[in-house]
């Protein structure tokens, strides 16, 4: 499993309720895309990077998101370039579900 952290500094500080209208705005576009397992938005408690922490079942499948498309689609929306980072996920303990998931399990991960 790979998990990506993507973040970019906003030119202007968002609160919680604008940053919760923005994510709740895009994050349909997120909805059955393949090897994505999780998303969730992030926004810095001072309101001036925001981001998101994805879960993917492959690094291929996390890449095939992380275009030019998808690099224009964060300039248009918050003025500003990402910053993405890969990182190995060898190991997740999911609560809600009761798992711990390991990176040899990921076809049947969360």
């Amino acid at each position: 499993m790979i998990t990506v952290i993507t973040t970019f500094r906003l030119s202007t500080p968002i609160t919680q309720e604008e940053a919760r209208t923005i994510f709740l705005s895009t994050a349909p576009k997120y909805q059955d895309v393949a090897g994505l397992y999780r998303k969730c938005y992030v926004l810095s408690q001072d309101g001036s990077t925001a981001g998101g922490v994805y879960l993917w079942n492959s690094q291929e499948e996390a890449e095939a998101m992380y275009t030019e498309n998808w690099r224009a689609f964060v300039r248009e929306k918050y003025g500003t370039d990402p910053l993405v980072t890969y990182f190995e996920t060898p190991v997740v303990v999911d609560n809600v579900t009761h798992e711990i998931l390991s990176d040899d399990q990921a076809g049947s991960a969360a």
